[in-house]
C-alpha cells in the first residue's frame, strides 16, 4: 500500500507540469504482464484528476522485425486491456499503439539495456483549458549561488544554456554560461555534479530524436555534450554525471511558442558532493 501511495503521489506531482510517463516491462518474446506490472496499471487507474492516457508498446531488435511489432502491439493491447477493466470515467484511452523496434532508447548491447526496450510506455495528460499554460518556477540559477550555501542534492538551473531543436548543440549564448560553469568547476575542485538534460515537444516518445545520432535519448545527449566539453577543458570525469530525463519535466507547457520550445530545451545542474 506505501509503494502505491508514493507512487500515486508522484503522479500528482508530475501531473502538475501536464504530463507524466509510466513504463512497464516484460520478458523476451513475451507480451504477459507480471505482477510488478499489474501493481503499476492498478495505481494509474486510481488516479482521480481528469487524464488521457496514450499507451504505446515497444519491443527489442532481437529476431525478426514483423514479429517484434506483432508482439509490441500485443503488450499495448495487453496493457489497454488491463487498465480499460479498472480505471474510473475520469480516465480517457486516446489511443495504444505497438512501435515495433522503432523507439529503441539505448543501443541494446546487454541483456539489461534489452530489457529496457521489452516494454510499454503509458503517457498520461491532465486536461488542461483552452490556452491554458503551466510555467513551472525555474530552479535558482548556478552562476548567481556561493558554494557555500549550497546543499548537497539541490537542483539549479542552468541560464542561456539551451540547445537547437532535435539536436544536442548548444545556441550561441550558452557558450560564454559553459566557460563559466568550466571556471566555477576548476575554482572549487571538490564539488561534483549531475547534469540532467530535457526535451521539448515530443509527448509521443520519453525521450526526443537526436537528428545528430538517430538515437532516441535527446535529453542524455544534451547532458553529455557539456559533460564533453568539460572534460575535454581538463575536468575529471568521475566529477561529472550526464542523464536524460525526456520530456517530463516542462519549464512550460504545452510549448505554445519558439520561445517556450526554447525554455524546454535545456540542462540543469544537481550537486552531488561538495
Amino acid at each position: 500500500m506505501k509503494l502505491i501511495f508514493l507512487f500515486i503521489f508522484f503522479s500528482f506531482y508530475s501531473l502538475n507540469c501536464g504530463q507524466m510517463l509510466s513504463s512497464i516491462y516484460f520478458k523476451n518474446n513475451s507480451h504477459e504482464l507480471d505482477q510488478d506490472s499489474k501493481n503499476k496499471l492498478d495505481s494509474l487507474a486510481q488516479l482521480k484528476n481528469n487524464l488521457t492516457f496514450r499507451i504505446f508498446g515497444n519491443a527489442n531488435p532481437l529476431g525478426n522485425e514483423n514479429l517484434n511489432k506483432t508482439l509490441s502491439d500485443q503488450r499495448a493491447k495487453t496493457a489497454r486491456e488491463y487498465l480499460k477493466k479498472r480505471m474510473g470515467n475520469n480516465i480517457k484511452l486516446s489511443s495504444s499503439i505497438g512501435l515495433g523496434i522503432t523507439k529503441q532508447i539505448n543501443d541494446n548491447s546487454t541483456e539489461i539495456l534489452q530489457a529496457k526496450n521489452r516494454r510499454v510506455d503509458i503517457f498520461i495528460e491532465k486536461t488542461l483549458a483552452e490556452g491554458e499554460k503551466i510555467s513551472r518556477k525555474q530552479y535558482p540559477s548556478f552562476f548567481d549561488m556561493k558554494i557555500e550555501l549550497m546543499k548537497v542534492k539541490d537542483t539549479f538551473s542552468l541560464p542561456d544554456v539551451n540547445f537547437v531543436g532535435g539536436r544536442h548543440i548548444w545556441l550561441p549564448n550558452a557558450k560564454p554560461r559553459l566557460y563559466q560553469l568550466l571556471k566555477i568547476l576548476k575554482q572549487n575542485p571538490t564539488i561534483e555534479v549531475e547534469l540532467q538534460g530535457h526535451i521539448c515537444c515530443d509527448y509521443e516518445n520519453f525521450d526526443g530524436e537526436d537528428q545528430d545520432l538517430g538515437t532516441y535519448n535527446l535529453s542524455f545527449t544534451r547532458a553529455d555534450s557539456i559533460k564533453e566539453f568539460l572534460v575535454k577543458m581538463g575536468i575529471d570525469i568521475q566529477r561529472i554525471k550526464a542523464e536524460g530525463l525526456g520530456h517530463l519535466n516542462p519549464v512550460v507547457y504545452p510549448e505554445i511558442t519558439e520561445a517556450d520550445r526554447i525554455k524546454n530545451r535545456r540542462v540543469e545542474l544537481v550537486l552531488t558532493k561538495k
